[in-house]
């Protein structure tokens, strides 16, 4: 039996006639901060989809504590894991706080009105993210950084042990991303989380993971510590690019540094 929190076990995910995922084992331990990388189609984005129980798989099983997430209810699956999806869209006229509120909902009958736990979850929220004096402001108004923030904050209420971010960097310029990702990392401590991030930038899944998963053609080529799968010949054979790897003297993290693509194949 796996000792993993979350677990995808001989996974196969299809979109109509194409795999893109087949016979995939991967997990996670408890308190981990797990980073999904990979060139783009090499099966991460729907992994953490799969994972998160937003698409189904054509075989094999995903173990939420050792329980298969297929036979959860549904509500249980969302109290336990909050999932932010890649670029996702606030409908028009929504303020920060009624999105927040939103990660209460499965804590909750449909038609309850909101308890005094809840507008606690969502106040803290707020003041996590730095959004205690944006919260009636409108989301779509919002700078890139402050509306990914607020997404977090949603994802934060919704008080789960797990949180799954795909790709949560995606159009934000370098220091919004720096604060995106300090944010989760504080988060994580805060509140003992366990966090899958889906990231193309292998710098800063190295140096926010502890661990780092890397696809591809939908399968693990690489499981370790970021300065154990980070290393030139990764670099070249799935990325097909050359570069010099070290470590950062200020965070002690291992980095790359691209010079040059590799030339394709004749």
């Amino acid at each position: 039996m796996t000792t993993d929190l979350l677990a995808a076990l001989e996974l196969r995910v299809s979109y109509g006639s194409r795999t893109v995922l087949d016979g995939l084992a991967a997990g996670v331990q408890p308190g981990e901060a797990l980073a999904l990388v990979g060139a783009n189609g090499s099966g991460k984005s729907t992994l953490l989809r799969a994972l998160a129980r937003l698409l189904p798989a054509d075989a094999g099983t995903v173990l939420l504590d050792g329980a298969d997430i297929a036979r959860l209810p549904t509500a249980e699956v969302a109290r336990r894991l909050a999932v932010l999806p890649q670029g996702p869209v606030p409908p028009s006229g929504v303020t920060v706080r009624e999105l927040v509120e939103h990660g209460r909902f499965p804590h909750r009958s449909a038609l309850a009105r909101p308890t005094a736990a809840d507008r606690d979850a969502v106040r803290d929220a707020l003041a996590m993210t730095g959004l205690t004096d944006y919260a009636d402001r409108y989301v779509d108004r919002l700078s890139g950084g402050e509306r990914q923030r607020a997404w977090i904050a949603l994802t934060i209420a919704q008080e789960t042990p797990i949180l799954l971010l795909d790709e949560p960097t995606t159009f934000l310029d370098m220091g919004h991303q720096l604060e995106v990702l300090d944010l989760v990392a504080r988060l994580r401590q805060e509140r003992r989380l366990t966090v899958i991030v889906v990231l193309h930038d292998l710098n800063q899944a190295a140096r926010y993971c502890d661990r780092i998963v890397a696809l591809s053609g939908g399968q693990v080529v690489a499981d370790g510590p970021p300065a154990q799968v980070v290393t030139e010949e990764f670099l070249v054979e799935y990325f097909g690019v050359r570069a010099t790897v070290s470590t950062d003297p200020v965070t002690g993290a291992v980095v790359c540094l691209p010079y040059a693509a590799v030339p394709p194949s004749p």
